[in-house]
C-alpha cells in the first residue's frame, strides 16, 4: 500500500506577489514531484494570508471607486485566493511531473469548510488583514458590524475570526481523486469558511487556520502522515533564553506538554502542533513532520525536522 500524505505549504512555498508566486511554486513543485516519485499518494493544502489580503483590499478599493459594485465578503475573497494559488501550483506540479516522465492529473478543488456559528472565536477576532485605514474608514467598517484594531503610529486594520474547522464539504470528491491516484490541492487557505443553514451554506466573515484544516483533511482522507512545511528546519522551544533548543523526534505526550507550557505563539507554531496531535490521536501508527521545504526529503527519512509520533 502506498503511503498517503497531506502536505501543508506555508507562506515561503508560495511567495507574496504575483511574480514571486510564479517563481516560488517552481521550487515547491520539485519537492511535491519528489514525493510522487517515491510512491506517495499526495494531497496538498496551502497558506493564503498575503494573497487573500491582497484580494480583499483590491475588491474593497474597487467597490469604493465604482458605486455599482459592492465590497467582496471574506468568503468570496477566500474562494478567489484558492483558485488563483491553485492555478499556479497545479500547473507547476504538472510541468515538473511531466519533465520527470510522470503523467498524473493535478486538480484544485474549490473547498468549503463548515464552521460552528457558536464557535467562541467569533467573539474574539484575532486575524488581521488588508491595508491600513484612517480613523474615519475604520468607523465605517465598525458601522458595517466588522471588527477593527489600531496599530499605533500606522493606522487601523480589519480583524476577523478564526473558527475551528468542523467538516469538509467536498471531502467525497477529494477522496475519489486521491483513490484514483491523482494529486489534489484542497482546503487552500484553510478552506472557505461556511455555516450550514439547513441545505444552504452561508459564507462566514472569518478565516480558518490552514494547519488545522490540513489536519482535518488528513484525518478525513485517512492519511498516514501529515507534513507541515514552514520557515524552520526544526521547531524551537524556550525561544530567546539560554535554554533555547530544537525539538527532534517527540511523542504526542511531549507535544502536549510543550503546548501546555506555552512554548508556541498562538498563531505561529501552536496550530501546527494542535493539528498534528489531533491527527495522530485519531489512529495508531500516524506521524506528523514539521520542517522546511528544503529539508523535506531528509525529514521524511528521519534525519531532521520535528517529528511527532
Amino acid at each position: 500500500m502506498k503511503k498517503r500524505v497531506v502536505v501543508a505549504l506555508g507562506h515561503r512555498a508560495l511567495g507574496t506577489t504575483l511574480p514571486e508566486q510564479k517563481e516560488a511554486v517552481k521550487h515547491t513543485a520539485k519537492a511535491i514531484a519528489g514525493l510522487v516519485e517515491e510512491g506517495y499518494q499526495v494531497a496538498i493544502t496551502h497558506s493564503n494570508a498575503p494573497q487573500v489580503g491582497m484580494i480583499h483590499t483590491a475588491m474593497n478599493e474597487f467597490g469604493k471607486v465604482h458605486q455599482d459594485y459592492t465590497p467582496a465578503p471574506m468568503s468570496v475573497c477566500s474562494a478567489m485566493s484558492q483558485g488563483y494559488i491553485g492555478y499556479d501550483l497545479q500547473n507547476a506540479i504538472r510541468e515538473e511531473l511531466l519533465n520527470r516522465g510522470i503523467y498524473r492529473t493535478v486538480s484544485t478543488i474549490l473547498t468549503q469548510v463548515i464552521v460552528d456559528p457558536y464557535d467562541e472565536a467569533f467573539y474574539t477576532p484575532t486575524k488581521v488583514l488588508g491595508r491600513y485605514m484612517t480613523k474615519e474608514e475604520a468607523e465605517e467598517e465598525k458601522k458595517k458590524g466588522n471588527y477593527v484594531v489600531e496599530e499605533p503610529g500606522k493606522g487601523f486594520r480589519r480583524v476577523v475570526s478564526a473558527p475551528n474547522p468542523v467538516k469538509i464539504v467536498e471531502i467525497d470528491a477529494i477522496k475519489t481523486l486521491i483513490d484514483a491516484g491523482q494529486l489534489v490541492i484542497a482546503c487552500g487557505g484553510g478552506g472557505i469558511p461556511v455555516m450550514q443553514l439547513d441545505h444552504r451554506l452561508k459564507g462566514a466573515s472569518a478565516v480558518i487556520e490552514k494547519d488545522l484544516a490540513a489536519g482535518k483533511l488528513a484525518e478525513e482522507i485517512d492519511a498516514d502522515e501529515l507534513i507541515i512545511l514552514t520557515s524552520v528546519e526544526k521547531v524551537r522551544i524556550n525561544l530567546d533564553t539560554p535554554n533555547e533548543s530544537e525539538i527532534g523526534c517527540i511523542s504526542v505526550a511531549e507535544a502536549k506538554q510543550y503546548m501546555a507550557e506555552g512554548h508556541f505563539g498562538k498563531h505561529n507554531m501552536l496550530p501546527k502542533f494542535r493539528a498534528s496531535v489531533e491527527f495522530i490521536e485519531k489512529r495508531e501508527g500516524r506521524i506528523a513532520l514539521i520542517t522546511s521545504l528544503e529539508k523535506l526529503k531528509d525529514g521524511l527519512r528521519g534525519r531532521t525536522g520535528t517529528i511527532i509520533k
